[in-house]
């Protein structure tokens, strides 16, 4: 049965842009979960223009990538130390560019715990509804297969005899 509370689980805080092994910047984010997108996290970059920067990722990969080096592609995501602190790493590429991210590990895998408790892994399709889609999907499949078995012409053989 589809679920159709919308919770949003949301988190702001600082990330460090790497511009260099000596050098990054601070770079304001908000991570967001929406449980009306149940596989997917977004993270919105605030990078001192009038237009914030929004990636959407699955939030599978996240969880994966705060314990585990994961992705390819777009978006690789590992954890490591920096002066002896938890980070994790995330490595975007897009057209527009390429950008190397730290974010404190702790403050993320908090908020992912919060996500996890939003939607636990394994019921993410219930929030979708796609069991009762799917369900009514092949209903009307059924009475469609039904509709087309039959014979839509009379037959042309007269029933009294006549030609």
């Amino acid at each position: 049965m589809q679920n159709t509370d919308k919770t949003t689980v949301e988190r702001e805080l600082e990330l460090k842009l790497v511009l260099s092994p000596e050098r990054a910047v601070p770079v304001p984010a908000r991570l967001a979960y929406r449980t009306d997108d149940p596989y997917a996290v977004h993270i919105t970059f605030h990078v001192g223009t009038d237009h914030p920067v929004n990636w959407t990722f699955a939030r599978e990969l996240l969880v994966e990538g705060v314990f585990r080096a994961c992705g390819h592609g777009d978006v690789r995501i590992w954890p490591t130390k920096v002066e002896g602190r938890g980070v994790v790493l995330m490595a975007l590429s897009s057209p527009d560019g390429d950008a190397l991210l730290e974010a404190p590990s702790a403050q993320v895998s908090a908020w992912l715990e919060r996500t996890l408790r939003a939607v636990p892994p394994g019921t993410e399709s219930e929030r979708l509804g796609m069991d009762d889609g799917l369900a009514e999907l092949l209903a009307t499949t059924v009475i469609a297969d039904e509709l087309w078995l039959r014979d839509p012409w009379p037959s042309d053989e007269s029933q009294d005899g006549e030609l």
